[in-house]
């Protein structure tokens, strides 16, 4: 069974390097699969590598604010879910 756990919501999006900016309210860590649900349906992607100021890191807490490499285009209000099996 698939459980979703909500880690946070996209603040920001740039989209000609497809990058979000997420302000997280849960722990992310690289190698966590995760599903972004905006209005025009859903995406999930696996977490390859996430910055905070620039600077690559393996774990962000809540109440850091994380950018994000994304597969498809986003934008602000997007809920982000991390995906448990």
């Amino acid at each position: 069974m698939v459980e979703k756990v909500f880690v946070g919501n996209v603040t920001h999006f740039y989209p000609k390097i497809s990058v979000a900016v997420i302000e997280l309210e849960g722990t992310l860590k690289v190698g966590d699969k995760i599903l972004v649900e905006r209005v025009s349906g859903a995406f999930e992607q696996t977490v390859e590598s996430m910055q905070i100021e620039h600077e690559n890191v393996k774990v962000a807490e809540k109440g850091q604010a994380i950018g994000l490499k994304v597969v498809e285009k986003t934008r602000e209000g997007a809920k982000v879910f991390k995906v448990v099996e």
